[in-house]
Order: C-alpha cells, then structure tokens, then sequence
C-alpha cells in the first residue's frame, strides 16, 4: 500500500509537526506501508529521502496538468522507477492523507483548489481514496472555485474540518454529507521531545511571529501598522514581571527577519530549530508562550502552557474557543497594560480543571478521528 501524505514540508514547523503526526500513526496502523512524498521549495529531496519515502514526480506546473497520464505508463516501467529509483507517480498511489493545514481559501491562489480537485476527481475515477485530514477551508467566494468544489468535494471519502467556520465554509458547498465531519486539529496528540539545552525552561516565556500578521492576508489592517510594537511590548512586559523573554521561529527566513527587529537593541535569544518534536518540547518546557503560528498555539493549549495568540485567519479564533480560552486572543489595539495583564492571568489559570477537560476532550476528539481514517483505509484494503 502506497500511502502519499500531502501538504507538508520541512521548513514551517507546524506543517512538519502535522507530517510527524500523520507519521506516527502510519507505524502504529499500518508499518508495512509505503510513504510518498512529493517535492516543493520548502520540502528538499534529502529531507524526504531521511524519511525513507518514496519521491513521487510532480507532473503539474503552471496550470499545466499532466498527472493523469501518470495512469498510461506501463505498469514494468512504473515498477522500474519505483524498485530502482525511488520515484512514484500517481497512478502508483493508492491512498491520499491531505494535511496541507490550510491551502484551500480565497486567501490563496485558485491553483491549490484546481489542484485538489482534480485529484479528488481521479482518485474516484481510480478507486483510490483521498481523506482531507484536520485542517482550516475557505471562505470560497471565487465562482470558479465554487463550482470545482461542488462537483469534487463529494468524491472525496473523508473531509475534516477543523473548526466551526471551516465546517460552516464547506457545508455551504455541498450540504450535508457524510464524508463532512469535524474535529480537532490532530497534533495534539504528538509526543513531543526535549533535551538537555533546553531543559531550564520553567522561568521563559516564548514569543513566537508570524509574518502573515504583517502580510497582504491579514485583512486587519491596524495589525500592519502595530505588530512589532506589540512584541517588542511583550518583550518589555515578560521583562517587568520577572522572567526571561525569548524568540522562537517556527518558520523559515520571513519569521526570523521579525525576530532581528524585535531583537533590536536586546541581548534576548532566539531559537531556531529544525526537529518540530524538539520545538513542541521547548514550548511545552516553558513558562508560557506568545504566539503568531497556529501549530505553536496548539502545542502550547495541549499541553497545558499559558498561551496569548494573535490571529491573522478565522482558525485563530476558532482554536481558542476550542480551548475555552478565547479572552487570551490579542488584539491589534492592545496596550502594554492589557498585554500584562493577560500573560498574568493565563500564568494563574494554567492548572484550571475546566481547562484540562477541554484539552482531553480535544485529544479525545483526535483519537476518534484516527478511528474513521482507520476505517476509510481499511475499506480500501478489503476490497
């Protein structure tokens, strides 16, 4: 069975968190099977071949499609290619797990929807199977995407939505349905790593950006204007009350050209990991955590660590509701006072028990979601 995990990549820590995630539960299920990855700017061959996957070819650029006559090349040739090279192409794929997060919304080019859906579409025409885990869609208001979406997203044999709103998004497509369910997102169950470096860490407070707060997606415009005053505020605050400030990137070259501005002027340090276990560790290890990245907010309300978020996307907002903690969401306005006293309330509330039982529930959730993807795959290998 060749399984192909889409949509992660080695470079955002939260999108190599989410390709751990789906990874241990590919050794926990299913050990014998194959992994495919394909290539991308932030998803090089040695890090794909340090996995022992699979390197599947792309045959798509530029809106030109050729995928589908991956499905004409002999079957001795694709064999070939596969036994001696290590390349696989579509046709060899028998099971797609979509973890792209959040690719598919007006906030991104209409390429990745042409792109899902016609895979979809050929995975039905094939017998294949194609599972959208956990992950944020739309808004849709593009016609075009609309209409592709409508007539593919039916095919599909499992979409997860991760929140509210993305359920809400992609029930106003195609209505009820029942490969359209919710959960949670799924590395909340990640067991992460932690070493000696960072083993003293109970007195830090992480700050963690994000440069799509300062980018043309984020449609708040005032956090343009006012975002590396906030974290250099936050620096300030982490500094009054008595513990140590620190950057993490969690994301490649933008997020640390943030770090050297709010490091300007400062002796604080600034992580920079590239093992997403390790990173989830560091946060989990810490005091508490100010945070731009979406999966270093889930690492941190998972694991019980005093967490403020800003948001640049519904899923924000949608994640913090999740984990009753929607008052810890920043704001764009938000003063140095209110941003004290925010950290000093999540620091006293970290060992609420209504705030455990909502994190088990979340992990519960997860679990359960692993359940009907077990059950989808399982249905493929019976037939």
């Amino acid at each position: 069975m060749m399984i192909e995990v889409k949509g992660v990549q080695f470079v955002n820590k939260g999108a190599e968190l989410m390709l751990h995630a789906v990874l241990q539960k590919l050794q926990q299920y299913w050990p014998e099977a194959d992994i495919a990855l394909a290539p991308g700017p932030n998803s090089s061959y040695k890090a794909r071949a340090r996995l022992g996957a699979y390197q599947k070819i792309p045959l798509s650029k530029a809106g030109l499609e050729l995928n589908s006559f991956s499905y004409l090349l002999p079957a001795s040739l694709r064999n070939w290619l596969k036994t001696r090279l290590g390349l696989v192409t579509e046709a060899d794929i028998d099971i797609v797990l979509d973890a792209s997060g959040f690719a598919y919304s007006d906030q991104w080019p209409e390429a990745s929807v042409i792109q899902l859906c016609g895979e979809i579409v050929r995975a039905r025409k094939h017998r294949k199977k194609y599972i959208l885990l956990p992950q944020a869609f739309g808004p849709f208001t593009r016609p075009a995407d609309i209409a592709r979406l409508k007539v593919a997203l039916p095919m599909a044999n499992l979409i997860c939505a991760r929140e509210q709103s993305s359920l809400k998004h992609v029930y106003e497509l195609i209505g009820e349905s029942g490969n359209l369910l919710q959960f949670p997102d799924f590395t909340n169950l990640v067991q992460p790593k932690l070493n000696d470096k960072y083993s003293s860490m109970s007195e830090s407070v992480l700050i963690v950006p994000n440069s799509n707060m300062i980018s043309s997606r984020n449609k708040q415009t005032l956090w343009k204007q006012n975002y590396i005053l906030i974290l250099k505020n936050a620096v300030q605050v982490v500094k009054n009350i008595g513990l140590n400030p620190v950057l993490l990137n969690h994301e490649g070259a933008a997020d640390d050209e943030i770090c050297q501005q709010v490091k300007q002027g400062t002796d604080i340090a600034v992580f920079k990991e590239t093992d997403p276990l390790l990173v989830k560790g560091i946060i989990g290890a810490s005091k508490a955590v100010i945070c731009s990245r979406f999966h270093g907010c889930v690492s941190a309300l998972s694991q019980g660590v005093p967490c403020l978020g800003t948001s640049w996307s519904h899923k924000y907002e949608r994640l913090f509701e999740e984990y009753g903690q929607t008052e810890a969401l920043l704001s764009a306005d938000t003063t140095i006072e209110q941003l004290k006293q925010k950290l000093q309330q999540a620091i006293y509330a970290v060992d609420s028990a209504e705030l455990a039982a909502k994190r088990a529930l979340l992990k519960q959730q997860s679990e359960q979601m692993w359940q009907q993807v077990v059950a989808v795959i399982n249905q493929k290998l019976t037939i």
